[in-house]
């Protein structure tokens, strides 16, 4: 008896199983994987996508992205940004708990669910508050699909204060209280993490500095102050045991502090392609539209990042998305302490990370490793995100590896495109050519093809 037809046949192209590429064909059938075939023994298929000349990858998961909706529609909306995923090839994005009010709290968790349920393009999964520090508030957030927690080392920016409520905890001991209950989940505890008090230190030292010079934002969050809140969470966490996760790791100092606690708790580190690819003379040139926060660094920081890669010190790199209204950062020109600190990302990052790949930096492999499946292991919804194996989820990237990206505001669709100048103009060896979600085509050729509340709330599986 002949096999049963599968609903998409991939042939001919390149596919990225979990030990590198292979010449192989890919069957798609009821949003999953079907089979992985040699080619010429696949069933029937419905239908075709002849991938010759292309790589197929396992849609990207990005494990730190922020749209903060349904606040700020002025910045994008879940559909805006979500669509830019697409784009990207990115099928499953990590929401951080910034919101007004703060995801903090189940009650908002569950309305922020509902409302990116409605109208996301892909996947998401949302990270929590820690919140009041509960038992009963913590578990009530697993309960509704919390896919992690996250704190902040620093104190809630002034103004803010209910964006960050549950959120910003700058008592070393609040910080160890959030180790501890978290310990016991098995789920990570993301930080961001920088010494609220050196924070306070630089801030007052430097007063005078000039706010329109581009170097002003580094001098005043200074390397040391990521190098010691790591530092110190992570004498903690030899305590309290967590599954430890440090974001957005900037400097040759922090990396020197992770290889120093190297095996006396689990905690992993992840950068992000602002500091892979550019430097405090892009800051310079690009002005507050390069501001971040942990701020972009010198090139001897990014060389070091880079190495840290390399050695397996920093095994994630994820984008920070974070995108302002072009009359924020308009607003806020020749202001550097006051500008909003955030840059688009999401459809830089794969084409990024493939224009490495081709000069050498890495394998294909590894470079998907670091934006894909080492974050759907960490946050445990491998092998059904971030693989392609028989029974995964049918997300899938198709990429032009000797194609070249240019990343211009014409082409993007982040609604964040008018502020996308940190990465204006820059030319990437590889192309995001057809992005699929759950065995449906949602990007093709420049143009997104999905609808608004096609994509599913993900939530560990482990």
């Amino acid at each position: 008896m002949s096999a049963k037809p599968v609903d998409t046949l991939i042939r001919g192209g390149t596919v990225l199983l979990p030990d590198g590429p292979h010449m192989v064909d890919l069957g798609l059938a009821d949003g999953k994987v079907a089979g992985v075939y040699t080619p010429g023994t696949a069933p029937e298929a419905i239908a075709e996508i002849d991938a010759t000349g292309l790589t197929v990858l396992p849609g990207i998961v990005d494990i730190h992205f922020h749209v903060r909706a349904p606040a700020y529609p002025e910045r994008g909306s879940v559909q805006s940004e979500s669509r830019a995923c697409a784009a990207g090839g990115v099928t499953t994005f990590f929401e951080m708990p910034i919101s007004k009010p703060c995801c903090s709290t189940p009650a908002e968790l569950a309305r922020r669910r509902d409302h990116f349920d409605e109208n996301t393009f892909v996947d998401f999964a949302l990270y929590a508050a820690a919140g009041d520090l509960t038992e009963a508030s913590r578990d009530e957030m697993m309960a509704l699909g919390a896919i992690a927690f996250k704190i902040f080392t620093t104190p809630a920016p002034a103004g803010r204060e209910d964006e960050f409520e549950g959120l910003a905890f700058p008592d070393e001991a609040d910080q160890l209280r959030a180790l501890t209950l978290l310990a016991k989940t098995g789920r990570p505890l993301i930080v961001h993490a920088e010494s609220a008090s050196l924070l306070a230190h630089f801030e007052a030292i430097g007063k005078d500095l000039d706010p329109a010079d581009g170097y002003t934002h580094g001098k005043l969050r200074p390397a040391v102050c990521e190098s010691v809140a790591v530092a110190k969470l992570l004498a903690m966490n030899i305590m309290a045991q967590a599954k430890l996760h440090i974001a957005h790791v900037t400097s040759a100092e922090t990396v020197a502090v992770l290889r120093g606690f190297a095996g006396t708790s689990d905690f992993t580190a992840e950068t992000c392609p602002q500091y892979l690819f550019a430097t405090e003379e892009d800051v310079v040139r690009v002005g507050v539209y390069a501001k971040v926060n942990p701020p972009i660094r010198t090139a001897a920081d990014r060389d070091a990042l880079w190495q840290a890669i390399a050695d397996g010190v920093i095994n994630y790199v994820t984008t920070d998305h974070a995108p302002f209204a072009k009359a924020e950062k308009q607003a806020a020109e020749g202001k550097f302490p006051t500008a909003p600190p955030g840059v688009p990302g999401i459809e830089f990052i794969l084409p990024a990370m493939l224009d490495a790949a081709a000069n050498g930096r890495f394998t294909l492999k590894k470079a998907h490793d670091l934006i894909c499946a080492n974050g759907a292991k960490r946050y445990g919804i491998y092998p059904m995100k971030g693989a392609l194996l028989p029974g995964s989820a049918a997300d899938i990237a198709l990429v032009d590896l000797n194609a070249t990206t240019t990343i211009s505001a014409d082409t993007l669709h982040t609604h964040a495109r008018e502020v996308a100048h940190l990465y204006e103009g820059r030319k990437l060896r590889g192309k995001v050519v057809q992005t699929i979600l759950a065995g449906n085509t949602v990007f093709l050729n420049g143009e997104i093809s999905g609808k608004a509340g096609q994509g599913s709330f993900v939530t560990p599986t482990e």
